[in-house]
């Protein structure tokens, strides 16, 4: 069995085998086998496991009355004993979750949905029918979510009391929170959900059109940007010895050479691969499919990390968290954090945007000091507009400066 080979040689587990409810302890154990955990975590989630079923049979009850209660009053009295390690609750998450596929206790309680949370969820259906993709609606909602939070916490039925004073008073709270793109991006939400509710007779007034607007120059900003030693010096920067090493060196070399988002490379895929033709299928912004050919250096970084590095998983997901559980990163935070960790390794700081987004803009520079177009390098980073491509032109000072009119009276 597959939980006999991931605890061979336990004493824990073969203790736990010898009580009652035999079976649970080995369908548990095989949980932990398949998300991938180390023994040694598996071992002390069996540990906790083999002392919750005590404390439940000293006190009279039974598996059939495990419940998240308690579960929570399990580890309030646990906590007076010693203290509480950080895998402890996920592990008694994984119990009860394994009790409710055995049909050993009742299924979870649904989640209570306040008025609140129902006009979010019509508000997120409305987006999706306008073609919204799912990370741009999860970045309206939190933006909503707020909005609501302090315009007004008590229910739904206040949201007929919304007045053009309280849109305004909320966008000259928040409108210097972040950058220009980031107050625009408030409003372009505010404006979206208040003519929702207007449009559903949720608040009489169409507050829409009082929304302020957030003035933003365009191109007003330059590219930050690494030099190409830079760039090496972050690559050199990974430990290609250790799994953790291989991965986050396929990653950045992904991110430096291809000029990926965060995103696209999170949801590569195996299937994504065509190692035949050396090209991948990339899932671009805006719900864009775009193929790409895969440089020899790319494609080697990629295939030690597959033959080395990758754990083994049923996840199709390309790049694998090196903990459990053994699946794909959940959003592209994961690879930001990856591509900041390596640059600062590297001794690289001082940039306003030290993330992922620094490799793109290095590779578009380093292309237009090589001689490449503008037109070739928004095909390349797949942009649909050359206006996203145009604020490169500003980085190239040798072109510019033939554009630039001689001195009256010449050079003094």
């Amino acid at each position: 069995m597959i939980a006999e080979e991931y605890l061979s040689r336990s004493r824990v587990f073969r203790r736990l085998k010898n009580r009652s409810h035999r079976q649970l302890i080995e369908r548990y154990a095989a949980r932990l086998a398949e998300e991938g955990l180390a023994r040694e975590g598996g071992l002390r989630c069996l540990s906790l496991v083999g002392d919750l079923m005590k404390w439940i049979e000293s006190s009279g009850s039974k598996v059939a009355d495990i419940d998240v209660r308690m579960v929570e009053r399990y580890l309030r009295n646990r906590a007076r004993k010693r203290s509480i390690h950080r895998i402890d609750r996920p592990a008694l998450k994984r119990f009860l979750s394994v009790l409710r596929k055995l049909g050993m206790i009742a299924p979870a309680e649904p989640l209570r949905i306040t008025p609140q949370d129902q006009i979010l969820l019509e508000f997120s259906d409305h987006l999706s029918e306008r073609g919204l993709a799912p990370r741009s609606i999860v970045r309206h909602l939190h933006v909503i979510r707020r909005f609501l939070c302090e315009v007004c916490p008590a229910n739904s039925v206040d949201l007929g009391k919304i007045d053009h004073a309280d849109v305004v008073r909320y966008v000259e709270r928040h409108a210097r929170d972040g950058s220009p793109s980031s107050g625009r991006v408030m409003c372009w939400s505010l404006r979206a959900f208040l003519r929702h509710l207007h449009h559903n007779g949720l608040n009489p007034v169409p507050l829409a059109g009082c929304v302020p607007s957030i003035r933003q120059w365009r191109f007003a900003n330059l590219p930050t940007y690494l030099s190409a030693e830079q760039v090496q010096k972050v690559l050199d920067g990974c430990d290609r010895t250790s799994a953790l090493g291989r991965r986050d060196y396929a990653i950045v070399m992904m991110l430096a050479k291809l000029g990926l988002r965060a995103n696209e490379v999170a949801t590569l895929t195996l299937d994504d691969i065509d190692w035949r033709s050396g090209e991948m299928l990339v899932r671009a912004k805006g719900r864009q499919r775009a193929w790409m050919p895969i440089p020899p250096d790319v494609g080697a970084a990629v295939v030690a990390y597959l033959r080395g590095a990758r754990p083994k998983s049923s996840c199709r997901r390309l790049f694998l968290r090196t903990r459990a559980p053994r699946v794909g990163f959940t959003s592209s935070i994961a690879i930001t954090k990856i591509a900041k960790t390596a640059l600062e390794r590297a001794g690289i700081r001082g940039f306003a945007h030290q993330g992922a987004h620094l490799f793109r803009h290095s590779l578009a520079t380093e292309l237009l000091r090589c001689g490449a177009t503008l037109s070739q390098i928004g095909q390349l980073l797949r942009h649909r507009s050359h206006d996203a491509t145009r604020i490169y032109a500003k980085v190239d000072i040798d072109t510019l400066r033939t554009l630039s009119p001689p001195w009256p009276g010449g050079v003094r």
